[in-house]
């Protein structure tokens, strides 16, 4: 029996132009009738998410791929890790070196210096929800005003393989390797590149999914989750079904249990939920 949903929200609920289908809609009204916690796990930050959890009823949320865990019903912060300042120090170190874009994620906002790659998707289409900050520098500034960062995102155009590799031997970081190129390509921006998502030690949604799911006293086989980026893996790892949207990353689809015959614009959230949920 499934007592807990944990699902991805862009490409698994919400398609490219932020559009819910009526299916998938049809599957969360649905679930309300139900004893099930429902929980979005994403890799957005809290104030860009909390409005969509809200329209999906969601019970409780894992943000910034388990920088933030938030019973959204009550407002409570279960858990929350941010990194040091020693932490974005070896960063910067790595992105001197190899003179790479850089920007920052507070609660609130995006410290960037220029919009390039995912700050200028997030911008664009989050510009209500969160805050775009420029800065000359963006190093000196959080050195200077110190505020709260809950992860860091190195982007380029052309590999960041070595990139990944010199982080990890200098650092006890989790860091999350992301092409957004081929197939994959960023459509809101209209551009090919590859990302780090670099956060605090075990913050990824599988640990989240794990703090979670003791809170709540569920077992891991009572967990199903749905998911189709590269950081729903960890998330699978930690529950008793694992499902991948068809428009998933190929390397998504071959660690699930079931993948959807229905990508995420044609109802693939509803497909998952109807074939593993008793209604």
């Amino acid at each position: 029996m499934i007592r807990l949903i944990a699902s991805d929200l862009d490409g698994t609920i919400i398609d490219n132009e932020h559009s819910i289908s009526q299916d998938n809609i049809k599957a969360i009204n649905d679930l309300q009738k139900t004893n099930t916690n429902f929980v979005i796990c994403t890799g957005k930050t809290y104030s860009i998410s909390k409005d969509f959890c809200k329209n999906l009823h969601a019970n409780f949320g894992i943000f910034g791929n388990g920088s933030q865990i938030i019973n959204l019903a009550t407002g409570e912060v279960i858990a929350k890790r941010l990194l040091s300042l020693d932490e974005i120090k070896l960063c910067f170190s790595i992105v001197k070196k190899y003179n790479l874009h850089i920007h920052a994620y507070t609660e609130n906002s995006i410290i960037t210096e220029n919009p390039l790659y995912l700050d200028l998707r997030t911008s664009i289409l989050f510009s209500s929800k969160i805050d775009l900050l420029k800065v000359d520098n963006i190093f000196d500034y959080i050195l200077n005003q110190k505020p709260v960062i809950l992860k860091l995102v190195i982007s380029s155009p052309s590999s960041l393989a070595n990139v990944k590799d010199s982080l990890e031997n200098i650092t006890n970081l989790t860091i999350l390797h992301i092409k957004k190129t081929g197939i994959y390509k960023d459509k809101v921006i209209d551009k090919e590149y590859e990302y780090l998502d670099i956060s605090p030690l075990n913050v990824t949604k599988g640990y989240a999914l794990e703090i979670l799911s003791n809170y709540l006293n569920v077992k891991k086989e009572e967990v199903l989750s749905i998911g189709d980026n590269i950081n729903d893996i960890d998330m699978f790892k930690t529950s008793g079904i694992s499902v991948a949207i068809n428009n998933a990353y190929d390397e998504v689809k071959k660690v699930a249990n079931y993948t959807t015959t229905n990508s995420v614009e044609n109802g693939g959230f509803a497909e998952a939920i109807y074939k593993f949920i008793s209604f």
